[in-house]
């Protein structure tokens, strides 16, 4: 099998597909959350605290000398990022929860008999009658 057949395979499966789908929408979903928590929620949290700007949060340990730029840690980027991490993990905790609960409530919902086919009345009136006894023509 060549390389080129073999990768196509593996490619094509549907795995892999749907983790390449996942990954995408993942993706674009934590640019919502990342505006989210810099555009929405930052400010008035900020402003609670005194109207601190967090992605301006930083400790200058060097600062710039001609072209070169200053060395700082920015540690209000750090905290918009793990508030963004928290964020996703809810929202996916959440969605994970509700997919479980649906999981459990179907699991619990009896599945319908289904008919008996023609076939299978027709072999138990047979059995019936054999029960019977009764005396075939």
């Amino acid at each position: 099998m060549s390389m080129m057949k073999e990768f196509k395979e593996f490619a094509m499966r549907g795995n892999v597909v749907d983790m390449a789908v996942g990954i995408v929408i993942g993706a674009a979903f934590g640019k919502i959350v990342s505006s989210f928590v810099k555009d929405v929620i930052m400010p008035p949290i900020g402003l609670l605290l005194g109207g601190v700007d967090f992605s301006s949060l930083a400790i200058t340990l060097k600062e710039a000398v001609g072209k070169s730029p200053a060395v700082v840690i920015k540690y209000g980027a750090f905290i918009n990022t793990v508030l963004d991490f928290v964020i996703v993990a809810f929202a996916i905790f959440m969605v994970i929860r509700a997919m479980n609960s649906l999981k459990k409530k179907e699991e619990e919902a009896p599945a319908p008999e289904p008919e008996p086919s023609k076939e299978e009345l027709l072999l138990s009136e047979i059995r019936d009658l054999l029960k019977q006894g009764t005396p075939q023509p």
